[in-house]
């Protein structure tokens, strides 16, 4: 199994200490972390898309580009880009940008988020995100694929012999598809043989389950090996401890001030509290045994090669052990027994800018 660890940059008053973050701090928290999840071995750092409080993550290709100048190795993902509101055309010239900086480092995960507050900002309705989303990643793709490009559609002004720029550094850049809520982001992966990424943050297990086996399904029916198919998951938040119940009583209060949060209640969890979720849920709660246990239990449900975890809303101190525990006690395990192929291929390594 490969590891990415990423933050949606959500920023409110510390659970246990009421201190709450400036905005530049959490900046620099956030390369704070990528840099040591590189230190640390894990293969992919990510930025989620939000437009709005709590969150700080209104641009992850500026927060993307700023880890791309202190880091050398680690891969740089969206988690997700919101691809259903953005202009193709920005989003081919950022990203493109983005490529060429890092070296070649940079995947996409697109989808059409889980913040309803994002569509008046930009003017569609919920009611379009699907449609939006499928046209706008069909103009994104010829827009990275081809030069001279001509189009005419829904959701911009028409395009007449449009070559952007840069062209991306990597031959193709690699574009997961965020999976959480409908098989219509499960039918347009399979549709165009790339990868999903399951949000597997808010529900039950079968939820995200019947969603990846859809795709498994979908991509075999396009003509491919459903082995072909490739799967990443997230995590429901993590806090790793000597004990069950030691780690049980340090997260409570973090736990319960995440769900307290709009953005959290939207996502309609059915969980009644940390215990329920950890026995029915996603949350990644207790000793490195039981952690280790539960990952391999959803690995046998999903079949994912990747898995991301966030210490958003920790202390820095308790962000730092649980980077750290996860790295020591956990990933070693996991890699030795879930195979994944997935980032075999290193990308070009380059030199962190100096400072």
């Amino acid at each position: 199994m490969k590891f990415a660890l990423f933050s949606l940059m959500m920023n409110i008053p510390n659970a246990v200490t009421g201190e709450t973050l400036t905005s530049q701090q959490k900046f620099q928290n956030v390369l704070k972390q990528a840099t040591l999840a590189e230190k640390l071995g894990y293969e992919a750092y990510g930025v989620g898309e939000r437009h709005g409080a709590p969150f700080l993550s209104s641009s992850p290709p500026l927060v993307l580009t700023a880890i791309a100048a202190n880091t050398s190795k680690i891969r740089l993902l969206t988690t997700v880009t919101v691809l259903s509101v953005l202009d193709p055309v920005r989003v081919a010239e950022d990203y493109a940008t983005l490529d060429h900086l890092s070296g070649g480092r940079f995947e996409m995960i697109i989808g059409k988020g889980n913040d309803p507050r994002h569509y008046p900002l930009f003017g569609i309705s919920e009611e379009e995100q699907w449609e939006s989303l499928a046209e706008r990643y069909a103009l994104l793709k010829q827009l990275w694929n081809e030069e001279n490009v001509s189009w005419q559609g829904r959701y911009r002004s028409p395009l007449n012999q449009v070559t952007t720029q840069p062209r991306p550094f990597q031959k193709s850049i690699p574009v997961w598809h965020g999976s959480a809520s409908s098989p219509l982001s499960t039918e347009l992966a399979a549709k165009y043989g790339e990868p999903i990424f399951s949000s597997n943050g808010f529900h039950p297990q079968a939820k995200y389950k019947a969603l990846i086996d859809n795709y498994r399904e979908r991509w075999a029916y396009y003509g491919r090996d459903p082995k072909d198919a490739v799967v990443g998951a997230g995590g429901g938040g993590l806090y790793l401890a000597n004990t069950n119940e030691e780690a049980i009583k340090r997260y409570r209060p973090y736990y319960d001030a995440f769900h307290n949060t709009a953005s959290a209640q939207h996502n309609q969890s059915p969980f009644k509290d940390l215990e329920d979720n950890i026995q029915n849920g996603p949350t990644l709660v207790g000793s490195a045994d039981r952690v280790i246990e539960k990952i391999l239990n959803y690995h046998e449900a999903y079949g994912h090669q990747v898995l991301s975890i966030s210490v958003d809303g920790l202390t820095e101190a308790e962000q730092l052990e649980q980077v750290e525990r996860f790295a020591a006690d956990v990933m070693p395990v996991l890699r030795r027994e879930i195979p994944s192929t997935v980032w075999d291929n290193k990308p070009l390594t380059l030199q962190p800018v100096a400072h």
